[in-house]
């Protein structure tokens, strides 16, 4: 079955092994971590999260790709969730999520990231495919153009551990902005806050 991506959805799939050994090692999986991953496309990254984790949360808009993803849904560790990431109850997600590992939609990659920081405190550690730009905004150093509010929100949160700049054709179709894969942890809080 051929899927053509959806432009209004901004979609580009990955197309490429390579990158998701790069996924992979920067997430540092383990059978005891439940994944959520939002916009998981034709699946070819939920199944290497499925392999390499104790379950996964897929939440996907385009019903679509439902007859795509459904054979993962069968697996016994992936739950397929369907509607818009931002919309959905994800703090009520059972078993509650450990890890965001997603090529999110560009589109909503900031809103998705911030929303995670603030709301879904069972979250320890992200590793997200974004735009290179908003990767930039995240970690960037204050006084410098990139610095902004999202910059404040995620680095008073967590610090970065891995960061992977990604070729525009591991995607199809090929986005026409550049990419970057960027791992952060979440900051313990200070005592004070406990």
């Amino acid at each position: 079955m051929s899927v053509r991506p959806k432009k209004q959805l901004g979609q580009h799939f990955l197309a490429d092994g390579n990158i998701l050994d790069v996924i992979e090692r920067l997430a540092e999986l383990g059978p005891d971590d439940v994944v959520l991953e939002i916009g998981p496309g034709l699946g070819v990254l939920t199944r290497r999260l499925a392999d390499r984790s104790g379950h996964v949360h897929a939440v996907e808009l385009d019903r679509s790709l439902e007859p795509r993803l459904a054979e993962l849904a069968a697996r016994g560790n992936v739950d397929l969730h369907w509607g818009d990431a931002l919309a959905l109850d994800l703090a009520a997600l059972e078993p509650a999520p450990t890890k965001l590992v997603a090529n999110l939609p560009y589109n909503v990659a900031t809103p998705i990231v911030a929303e995670s920081l603030a709301g879904l405190p069972s979250l320890d550690a992200w590793t997200v495919m974004v735009q290179r730009e908003v990767a930039d905004r995240f970690f960037a150093a204050p006084s410098t153009k990139a610095y902004g509010s999202v910059s404040v929100l995620v680095q008073l949160a967590a610090e970065r551990t891995g960061f992977h700049p990604v070729s525009r054709t591991v995607f199809r179709p090929p986005p026409n902005v550049d990419s970057a894969l960027d791992a952060f942890r979440r900051l313990p809080l200070p005592e004070r806050y406990l």
